[in-house]
């Protein structure tokens, strides 16, 4: 397993391409905790608190798939460097003003979710071009997957520590500061400079005219939506056992079950086409989430969590292979911004149900959420299939690296080359 990922980490420039996508990612990963504590040290109300994360959180939906074009258009330096510096004097912004004058406030959380760069799809975007081999590359995609769990993870307790040591404020420039560090990492290796999105053809809907991309991001709109449920019914399991911590080692759980789930994921070879390969996925996942309506004690509750996070990381992996098989032709790193922000739109319709899921029923009509998601999500895998089942974007003849100029694609991807 880890042999597995150690080769891939090997090749010139993944490793750098990773660390650095990681950590330009800081700031989406955290930015809303970073706001939130912000406006609460301000004085602010929780309510004012909500809203500017949700505006954080909007913004970045709406600008990844627009970013993620542009890049397509004009290349990462061009776009994703610009873009982190954009979005750090955004929050640049919010710091100085405050949550005293509210426009000011809103149009600086706004600009700085706008702007975040498309990182993650571009990372995808690069894979091919940096590891040559199809099995390389689909390991690459499980070992991003699992890499997200450890951001996510480590994220906010570097933010809440950041705070303890120093000051929101503080939080907020300094995340952002290191955003733009990892940006800048990326874009000035080499596969990011000479890569070039393949020709497009010129569609106003961009990515979104593939079939088989509509149907898998309306998939993973039910997969988003069931986490997101997960973490405000995790909220209400732990109040009703008069313990935050256990809110703690529920998500903690969750995202151990995760990297365990994408590490034997990613360590081998799969045969068969992924589309089918999705939907078993999809399937075992929502049937671990469904265990979670029992709400038993912690230390079974905790054991269920991480059963239910085992499948995420692979569906996640598998899902980056479908989009690549799936974008038009030139739309790769767009395609996977869109399912970034579907997979984003999900997780905050999931918290926003499962809220009155808890007030108007129990904590577990709140999980039964996280079920129904899961479900909702095969359903879709399933009456959508024969469209799946033909990706709609010919392979490229040629996907040239950066070391051996002649190097031939294989068959399947069809992100890019490099120029």
């Amino acid at each position: 397993m880890a042999a597995g990922y150690a080769d891939i980490l090997k090749a010139p420039h993944a490793a750098r391409l990773l660390a650095g996508t990681l950590v330009g990612r800081l700031p989406s990963a955290t930015g809303h905790i970073a706001i939130v504590l912000f406006t609460r040290a301000e004085g602010g109300s929780y309510t004012l608190a909500g809203a500017l994360a949700a505006v954080y959180g909007i913004a970045t939906a709406v600008g990844q798939p627009l970013l993620g074009r542009a890049v397509d258009l004009f290349g990462q330096p061009r776009v994703q460097l610009p873009a982190a510096l954009v979005s750090a004097l955004g929050m640049v912004v919010f710091a100085a003003v405050g949550t005293g004058f509210l426009l000011p406030a809103y149009g600086a959380v706004a600009v700085a979710g706008l702007f975040t760069p498309p990182l993650e799809g571009g990372l995808r975007a690069l894979w091919p071009s940096v590891l040559g081999g199809e099995d390389r590359v689909h390991r690459a995609y499980a070992m991003d997957a699992v890499a997200q769990e450890v951001m996510f993870t480590v994220g906010p307790l570097f933010v809440t520590l950041l705070v303890s040591l120093w000051s929101p404020a503080a939080a907020l420039l300094v995340i952002n500061a290191i955003g733009v560090l990892g940006a800048l990492s990326v874009v000035l290796s080499g596969p990011s400079r000479a890569w070039r999105s393949a020709p497009r053809e010129a569609h106003w809907l961009g990515a979104l005219r593939s079939p088989g991309l509509l149907a898998l991001l309306a998939a993973f709109l039910f997969i988003g939506m069931a986490l997101g449920s997960i973490t405000v019914a995790g909220v209400a399991y732990a109040d009703d056992h008069g313990r935050e911590s256990v809110y703690g080692w529920l998500m903690a759980a969750l995202g151990l079950g995760a990297l365990i789930g994408g590490a034997v994921y990613g360590a081998r070879q799969w045969a068969g086409a992924p589309e089918r390969r999705l939907r078993g996925i999809v399937a075992l996942l929502a049937l671990c989430y469904l265990p979670l309506t029992l709400t038993p004690g912690v230390v079974a509750m905790t054991a269920l969590c991480a059963v239910a996070g085992i499948f995420l990381a692979p569906a996640i992996a598998c899902a980056f292979i479908v989009v690549d098989r799936h974008a038009p032709r030139g739309t790769v790193t767009e395609a996977f911004s869109w399912l970034v922000t579907t997979f984003g739109v999900g997780a905050a319709l999931g918290t926003a149900v499962a809220g009155p899921a808890v007030e108007i029923g129990s904590t577990a009509a709140s999980f039964g959420v996280a079920g129904a998601g899961g479900i909702a999500a095969l359903l879709v895998l399933v009456v959508t299939q024969r469209v799946l089942a033909a990706p709609g974007a010919p392979p490229d003849a040629t996907i040239r690296t950066e070391n051996d100029p002649s190097a031939t694609a294989e068959p399947g991807f069809s992100s890019g080359h490099q120029a």
